[in-house]
């Protein structure tokens, strides 16, 4: 059985990821977020729920101790709630963690907008934790699962693309955690 958490539980793209891995036997799924009333009781059954604040470090070392695997899915702070999750989860020895960042993080100008994924990306790049960074263009919601991958570095291909997209391939990395280790990539729609 492997534990998972999901920080940001209450946004968007989790939701489509909790969807995604609830399928799984073998998974036992945590949600932390600042308002359990924010998810839906389908969304939360079967899964331990835990109120929390990522900009609390507190709350956040307890939240990931006894986890195998983070999933970050947060907006706001990011820088904070980076430096926070990074310190917990060495402080409770857990390696693995996949986080969304954004596309554009690495044009130069930096857009403001994107300044607090590109910290995020940063810190956690910088950890020395086993890392997938996966910077998606924009979100639809379209009920399809097509994605391209590339890698940092690479030109940012493609376009807009499902969360039910995104949420197959963490998903798939969680299920497979050696893949995409120490991984930074851009994942779109093909064109």
């Amino acid at each position: 059985m492997k534990n998972v958490i999901i920080i940001g539980a209450s946004g968007s793209l989790a939701k489509y990821v909790i969807e995604a891995l609830k399928v799984s036997d073998d998974i036992q799924l945590t949600l932390f977020l600042r308002n359990k009333g924010r998810l839906s009781k389908t969304l939360a059954e079967g899964c331990h729920i835990i109120e929390g604040d990522a900009t609390s470090y507190r709350d956040v070392k307890e939240a990931v101790d006894g986890q195998d695997i983070v999933y970050v899915n947060l907006a706001g702070n990011l820088e904070a709630m980076a430096a926070n999750i990074v310190k917990a989860m060495k402080d409770m020895g857990v390696k693995r963690i996949i986080a969304i960042s954004s596309i554009g993080i690495y044009e130069t100008p930096l857009k403001p907008v994107l300044v607090p994924y590109r910290k995020l990306a940063d810190i956690i790049e910088a950890s020395g934790l086993d890392y997938t960074i996966l910077r998606p263009d924009w979100f639809t919601d379209s009920n399809e699962i097509e994605y391209a991958i590339t890698k940092k570095g690479e030109p940012e291909t493609g376009s807009a693309l499902s969360r039910k997209s995104i949420a197959a391939f963490v998903a798939t990395i969680i299920k497979n955690p050696k893949l995409h280790t120490n991984a930074n990539l851009g994942i779109s729609k093909p064109d």
